[in-house]
């Protein structure tokens, strides 16, 4: 079928509040509109900044439309503002009762998403899996509902492969709370939904997309990685980012990239721990640093920065972490193993020490680990977002020298880098990814006639 031809369909999105569910999700509304669909993205008044930059330099932007929600803080106890999780390590509100009070708020958006599916009458809502009563709130008008998964979904029994995954591994029981109550919900409703939207390729993990369509019996498209859909939407202003002015004077492969994530927590003393390491192990990097004021002021080794002045670069904030990962000075990654890092540092063909925290980032660092062999684990053996393990000096050192240099290296680089070349295939007219959504807007097509 040809979905440039195709009468325009209506598909609405609505991601969960935290940058690493917007982000892509932004990216696939993206490719949405780039199918000549249109396309509308649900946020709040406070979100709605990030939605409106990610798509401003799109040529695609005038067929997305977006739509605002009033975020409940007031119903669910919420301090104002508290409309995305950066909130609430911003203001240091970290603490499972207000991630709790947080994924509860979110219920409180059923009523008003209804009305609007009503107003708008959309031929699909792609919703964020936490937002499990979207399933019923679509159906109520015949709209078919599928869910959006960032992180790889095929973590279940009976898998392809061997993997053991430990009790501390896993998140604490934490009894009925309310993101325990979210999760087991988010599971059950996923069974009664249109389908499931991956953000992967099936390359990277065909016997794991085989099983959850074949073993489960349910209807998954893998579209990604979106990070490489959308290239013109990138700021004009990365390229004078002074992290990329940095690195255009290292050689190839000679230069090690650390971030944490936006949501991740490390200590003072691990913080300190790190510097050690990456002063011993001789090798040149970057280091981001979202959140500097969650460490006391003397977090680095006295005369650190000026030693390292030349060989490493700290940023405090925002970087163009797709940018740097792309540049041919960068050699390895020291990664939280969230899935879209994950999934970039692969596109980019880029080795990976894994230093997973909670989520779903210990599933992912045994697939870089034992079934792609293209990371090196530092050895987290716990379940935390509140600070993780005390991981050494000496084994940080023995991590980034793992991936920068040696044969064991040169294996997973090559690995990668022939992986990486796969996900740009993908995504391109006639690979894997392409043809997946055109399968999933035809079937949209069809579940209308």
């Amino acid at each position: 079928m040809d979905n440039q031809s195709a009468p325009k369909l209506h598909v609405l999105l609505f991601p969960y509040m935290a940058h690493g569910h917007m982000i892509p999700m932004i990216d696939i509304a993206l490719l949405f509109a780039s199918r000549n669909l249109k396309t509308t993205i649900v946020t709040t008044p406070l979100n709605q900044p990030l939605v409106s930059r990610q798509i401003k330099n799109s040529k695609f932007q005038t067929q997305i439309d977006i739509q605002l929600l009033q975020f409940p803080t007031a119903e669910s106890g919420l301090p104002e503002g508290c409309e995305h999780l950066d909130f609430i390590l911003e203001k240091k509100l970290a603490s499972w009762e207000i991630f709790d009070r947080f994924n509860f708020a979110t219920t409180f958006f059923k009523h008003p998403l209804e009305k609007l599916l009503e107003k708008l009458r959309p031929d699909l809502v792609v919703a964020d899996h936490f937002f499990h009563w979207a399933t019923d709130s679509a159906s109520k008008f015949g709209i078919p509902r599928v869910v959006f998964h960032d992180p790889t979904p095929f973590v279940i029994p009976d898998l392809p492969d061997e993997i053991t995954i430990t009790g501390k591994q896993l998140p604490a029981n934490r009894g009925e709370s309310e993101t325990v109550k979210l999760f087991i919900a988010c599971r059950e409703v996923e069974r009664r939904s249109f389908g499931v939207i991956v953000n992967s390729f099936y390359e990277l993990e065909p016997a794991y997309a085989d099983h959850y369509r074949n073993f489960l019996e349910r209807r998954a498209w893998s579209i990604g990685p979106v990070s490489l859909c959308n290239r013109d939407v990138e700021e004009k202003s990365e390229d004078e980012h002074e992290s990329l002015k940095w690195l255009n004077s290292k050689k190839p492969n000679s230069v090690v990239y650390l971030s944490f994530g936006t949501l991740s927590y490390l200590s003072a003393d691990q913080m300190k721990e790190i510097a050690i390491g990456l002063e011993s192990s001789g090798k040149d990097f970057i280091w981001s640093v979202i959140r500097e004021s969650d460490h006391e002021k003397d977090w680095l080794p006295a005369g650190f920065e000026e030693r390292m002045e030349g060989k490493g670069l700290i940023i405090r904030g925002w970087v163009p972490q797709v940018a740097i990962l792309e540049h041919e000075a960068v050699g390895g990654f020291v990664s939280h193993c969230g899935w879209n890092s994950t999934l970039e540092a692969i596109a980019a063909g880029l080795p990976i020490v894994t230093w997973p925290f909670g989520a779903e980032q210990f599933y992912n660092e045994k697939l870089l680990t034992e079934i792609l062999k293209i990371g090196v684990s530092v050895g987290v053996e716990e379940w935390t977002k509140m600070g993780g393990d005390s991981i050494k000096s000496e084994t940080v050192k023995m991590a980034v020298n793992k991936i920068m240099e040696g044969e064991e290296a040169e294996k997973m680089r090559k690995k990668v880098k022939e992986l990486g070349e796969m996900a740009k295939k993908a995504v391109k007219e006639g690979g894997s990814s392409y043809s997946a959504l055109n399968a999933l807007i035809d079937e949209v097509q069809k579940s209308k006639n």
